[in-house]
């Protein structure tokens, strides 16, 4: 006979002195502690799934309050042009569709829906352009989050005290987005100067519940209107939705920047670019510690000058290192604007901002070096010229004095940095869609990977004119742009 007893939260089983430990034993009471673990990992989906219920439920009534209000201010407008001469507008027949009022409805929602409205005026290729246009205003600085959120953050994810591992932190964040935001700090001991970027408080839950939401509307969508599964919206929310739940988890960041270390140690790059040492013993998914870097984005080429003889060498190395990543490395950065790329003050290349990487196939490469070639002959001028008189011209010069973004040691104004950057992304995004509008009028029409290694690429077309005015990034000796890295890397490696 067995008898059991609970103790301690554990199913335990005492076996009849008279019986066999083993032979006679019933399968079903052998089984009793995997069963328990059962019960245990059941309970716990159960709990996750009721969770996770919950979240959603609560974000849709949140989505609700957000309609009612948005909606209640497209009536008053509503309400205003019927009396006048003209009618109503016709971005107001269009409710809550329009670009203007999804726009401010995202902006209710909150950091997931201000993350895909940045998503959608970030690719002009999956959007109209008066959607792309209007959520460019999605870019604007995000609100802080109180110091003493951050710290108890800290203190939950590093599990002991903040003093213990910080010399100091600056109350006083460098940047604050959507999902993050980032502090300067001290380590304690090796007195190594850091940046802290921490996940900010629920963002994780509101990620999720938003993006399971979107996700399954959208298979709802599909099945009940063809014309969506054509358009392939499910991909395209799949594919955003592992986008930004990648973004925030510091522990794939800090893989991308390690990756890209490596991919500079094998290559020999070490002392023409680096990025920042990744802390582990005080980083955690929701927690990234990470070298705090000194220089100035490429933009500033006042100080690029006093920095290095040769601002045009400089911008070489970066283009160097960076088509070298495009294969030699596991992952590519995808975002370059000014505030991710700089020149330190000891005349390196800094990559900043591992959260946006893109991975590139043998294909799609292929495809870019023939549409590279054709960018560098002179059919191409005519299509550049054309995107001139468009008067792209006018977004991509530098206006030096409002697109230049400091970081001039420890007492960078971080508010006027992250405006400026802003301003980068801004007229960046514009000059794109412009790119995207010729394009299509040739009959081109860009994949989505195609379409962010594009865009990079104009990056460094506006690095290029502003540091290197006479010099043809694409038929310039001195970069190389070639298909066998890979191969090169993996020989480097062994």
């Amino acid at each position: 006979m067995a008898v059991t007893s609970f103790r301690s939260g554990r199913l335990a089983l005492f076996h009849h002195p008279q019986l066999p430990n083993k032979a006679s034993t019933p399968r079903s009471s052998v089984s009793f502690k995997k069963l328990n673990g059962c019960f245990n990992s059941t309970s716990k989906v159960a709990l996750r799934t009721y969770q996770n219920c919950w979240r959603i439920l609560y974000r849709l009534a949140q989505g609700i309050q957000a309609f009612v209000g948005v909606g209640g201010e497209w009536l008053a407008d509503v309400s205003r042009s019927t009396n006048e001469p003209t009618g109503i507008p016709s971005q107001l027949q269009l409710g809550l569709l329009s670009p203007l009022y999804l726009r401010k409805l995202f902006e209710r929602m909150g950091a997931t829906y201000i993350k895909l409205g940045q998503f959608i005026a970030s690719a002009p290729t999956l959007f109209p352009p008066e959607y792309v246009e209007e959520f460019q205003k999605c870019f604007d600085r995000a609100p802080e989050v109180p110091f003493e959120d951050i710290q108890s953050i800290l203190r939950q994810e590093l599990g002991r005290p903040i003093d213990s591992v910080y010399e100091y932190i600056n109350p006083k964040p460098i940047a604050s987005a959507s999902v993050a935001q980032v502090h300067g700090a001290r380590l304690k001991g090796s007195q190594d100067d850091v940046v802290i970027k921490v996940l900010k408080p629920g963002i994780e839950d509101i990620l999720v519940a938003d993006l399971n939401f979107i996700y399954l509307a959208a298979r709802i969508l599909e099945f009940l209107n063809p014309e969506f599964s054509r358009a392939s919206l499910v991909a395209v929310v799949k594919d955003i939705r592992e986008s930004m739940l990648e973004e925030a988890d510091f522990y794939k960041e800090a893989k991308n920047i390690e990756s890209f270390r490596r991919y500079l140690e094998a290559m020999g790059l070490t002392r023409q670019a680096t990025a920042p040492r990744v802390y582990n013993h005080c980083s955690t998914r929701r927690v990234l510690t990470m070298e705090r870097l000194y220089g100035v984005p490429l933009t500033d080429l006042d100080t690029i000058s006093s920095l290095v003889s040769s601002p045009e060498n400089s911008l070489i190395t970066a283009l160097n290192v960076w088509f070298g990543s495009l294969l030699a490395c596991e992952t590519f950065h995808a975002d370059v604007h000014a505030g991710n790329l700089w020149l330190l003050f000891d005349g390196c290349i800094g990559f900043l901002d591992f959260g946006i990487v893109g991975r590139i196939s043998p294909n799609t490469w292929a495809a870019m070096e023939v549409f590279l070639a054709s960018i560098a002959t002179e059919e191409y001028e005519s299509m550049a010229s054309g995107l001139t008189e468009m008067g792209a011209t006018n977004q991509n010069e530098l206006d030096t004095e409002v697109v230049v973004a400091t970081a001039r040691g420890t007492n960078t104004n971080a508010t006027a940095v992250s405006a400026n950057i802003i301003v980068d992304e801004r007229q960046m995004n514009a000059l794109f869609l412009d790119v995207v509008r010729v394009s299509e009028s040739y009959g081109l029409r860009f994949p989505r990977e195609f379409a962010l290694l594009m865009k990079q690429l104009l990056y460094f077309d506006r690095y290029t004119r502003l540091l290197a005015p006479n010099m043809n990034m694409l038929q310039d000796q001195r970069i190389t742009i070639v298909s066998n890295r890979r191969s090169n890397y993996r020989d480097n490696l062994r």
